[in-house]
């Protein structure tokens, strides 16, 4: 199995930053902390951009960030986010090739 990683970007709607992170805190960090398919995961908001948050995630595998999609924590925060958004996210899929105190 090779490892596999995504970046998200989000741009909220002006001023929501706060209010998505909230959100995020509420359903994904609980069920990332849980779930054996992440080994890392950074939630970062960019300081360029006042409305504008990055997700770094790795996983085990492509297949468990598939698998991940279809929970109920997921589904949950997609419908308690979406009207906090601008739009669907940018997601940018990846392949490690190095990494370092993963």
């Amino acid at each position: 199995m090779t490892s596999f990683a995504i970046i998200i970007k989000h741009k909220t709607q002006p001023g929501k930053r706060d209010e998505v992170r909230k959100v995020w805190e509420k359903h994904m960090a609980p069920a990332v902390s849980a779930n054996p398919g992440h080994t890392a995961y950074f939630y970062c908001f960019d300081n360029a951009e006042p409305d504008s948050i990055y997700a770094f995630q790795q996983y085990v595998s492509a297949e468990a960030s598939q698998a991940f999609l279809k929970t109920d924590s997921y589904a949950a925060y997609l419908e308690e986010v979406e009207s906090l958004l601008s739009g669907p996210p940018q997601v940018t899929s990846l392949t490690p090739v190095w990494t370092k105190g993963v």
